[in-house]
């Protein structure tokens, strides 16, 4: 028996961001850029262990909003121009700098990693990621897991019950017309925990969660190991609390991996270096500066001088960090198993799209601590937390903590003085929701009732998402967070308008099911029980 089980736990969530309307959008990018950055180099990585029989274990939580931008036929299309885009920008980089050897280097390897993300998005995948996800979850290597509905900040949305279980309920039912199975894990989102919020997840089939250090920390009664092993609520769900000390090593931006002066630099870009007239083209708003994902330069230093990225030492230190990772998790597993009977586990829950997008190197760090894993399974053996309580059924009961992972732990980043108007409105649309399918308890499959319910819950959802006020609070794409919670608002009142005076308009209500066509077998009787 292994000293303990790494879980490591990637989180792959965007907010649902499809503008049919327009032929280009801005903030679409965010679902391209994440494609291009993140989820197709995992897959290159996954399939080069698979490939090397080297074995590894991971759980991937894929959020519904996500997932339904995967396989929208639309977002496809244009993630697929979107490549071409990047193609073409990278072979007039290639001519730009012929005459700079170093940054002739570098612009043909955006040139070859474009080359090598289409081929596996067009030819691999068949413009599916999804499909390729499924396949490390059939051969044994991925265990995908959901988030609740459209990630919404469930302790904020608890005054309205039936508002949570609609979150809950359609992320499970999601999860099964996607993947074609249930899931067995949530990730709530946020790691935003409740005492009662476990009784819903139970009762929706999910047999784990996961929550920050303190929510254990702070559990009723304290647990004898702490976040070594999980515990469960009264419920009969499982809560596995996150490592502290393996967060520090990838999320610290002062004492973490990412922070290495040899990395590549994220915000150094050369859509905000180069002249407009030649960028224009690749951008997707007039006289508005973006990423193209074309970096020449590595951190360097905390000063504005960035020195160029050299991609052998960049590789080298990704090796070395998870050397170093491996390193520190076996220690902390042995210190851990002297107290236990049992293995312990270290929960290392990150964003997936800290790795490739934010930290370029994080695939390769991730393939490299695998690559250590596999040479002494002794000590420390890579695990997924589905497994784990099938080998130790047996653990102790507790209630965890209200607690989050942002800022401070609890619930400040969604509510405070820039996001406290957001939520009696939502408050009041979850409400009234609740009353209308309560006032349409017979409608007929298909009618516009039917729609109108359906389209109107789509629109409340939407509206829900907790990454509006993160946005928000941020003061990042504060104009179009807003804009977002207000239109679906607006929507879902017109549409619950509409079924009041039995006024509803076919053609209207037709362009908002094209426009947010998120969840296309919407339960909404969820939003009445």
């Amino acid at each position: 028996m292994a000293n303990g089980h790494l879980l490591l736990i990637l989180h792959a969530h965007l907010p649902y961001v499809r503008h049919p309307e327009y032929d280009r959008f801005l903030e679409e990018r965010w679902f391209f850029e994440a494609v291009i950055e993140t989820y197709i180099p995992l897959i290159k990585f996954f399939d080069q262990l698979r490939n090397e029989g080297t074995p590894f274990k991971v759980t991937l939580s894929i959020s519904p909003p996500l997932a339904n931008m995967m396989e929208d036929p639309l977002l496809q299309q244009r993630c697929l121009r979107h490549l071409n885009l990047s193609l073409e920008l990278a072979e007039k980089e290639c001519q730009r700098t012929k005459d700079w050897p170093d940054v002739h280097f570098l612009a043909q390897m955006y040139r070859r990693l474009f080359r090598e993300a289409k081929e596996t998005f067009a030819e691999r995948c068949g413009l599916r990621l999804v499909k390729a996800f499924q396949e490390f979850q059939q051969s044994g290597h991925l265990e995908l897991i959901t988030c609740a509905g459209t990630h919404g900040f469930l302790p904020l949305l608890r005054s309205e019950p039936a508002a949570v279980r609609a979150q809950v309920f359609t992320a499970v039912q999601e999860h099964q017309r996607i993947f074609g199975q249930t899931p067995v894990g949530m990730w709530i989102p946020e790691c935003a925990f409740y005492p009662g919020l476990d009784e819903l997840l139970a009762e929706a089939g999910i047999r784990y969660f996961v929550v920050d250090s303190h929510a254990i920390d702070h559990a009723d009664p304290r647990p004898s190991f702490g976040v070594a092993a999980p515990v469960f609520t009264p419920s009969g769900v499982a809560a596995f609390g996150r490592h502290p000390t393996t967060s520090k090593l990838v999320w610290s931006s002062i004492i973490g991996y990412p922070a290495d002066y040899n990395y590549r630099e994220y915000y150094r870009d050369i859509g905000f270096d180069l002249e407009m007239d030649y960028l224009a083209p690749f951008q997707y708003a007039e006289g508005v500066r973006s990423h193209t994902g074309i970096k020449y330069h590595r951190i360097t230093g905390p000063g504005e001088h960035k020195a160029l990225y050299n991609p052998d030492w960049a590789a080298e230190a990704a090796r070395k960090h998870a050397l170093d990772f491996v390193m520190r998790c076996r220690g902390e597993a042995k210190r851990a198993r002297g107290g236990m009977p049992f293995s312990s586990v270290i929960v290392s829950p990150y964003d997936a799209e800290l790795f490739g997008h934010w930290w370029f190197e994080g695939p390769q760090w991730i393939y490299h601590v695998f690559r250590e894993i596999a040479w002494s399974p002794d000590e420390l053996t890579a695990a997924t937390p589905g497994e784990y309580l099938t080998w130790h059924p047996i653990q102790q009961k507790a209630m965890p903590a209200a607690s989050s992972w942002g800022k401070k732990g609890y619930n400040e980043h969604w509510v405070n003085g820039r996001t406290e108007w957001v939520w009696r409105p939502l408050h009041e649309a979850a409400a009234r929701m609740r009353q209308a399918v309560q006032n349409h308890p017979g409608c007929i499959a298909g009618s516009l009732p039917d729609r109108a319910l359906r389209q109107a819950g789509r629109e409340l959802m939407l509206a829900q998402a907790s990454d509006w006020p993160f946005i928000i609070t941020n003061a990042t794409t504060e104009e179009y967070a807003r804009r977002r919670i207000t239109d679906h608002l607006n929507r879902c009142h017109w549409l619950l308008d509409g079924l009041e005076r039995e006024e509803i308009d076919p053609q209207k209500l037709s362009a908002l099911e094209y426009m947010d066509a998120i969840f296309p077998e919407l339960d909404y009787r969820l939003f009445a029980s």
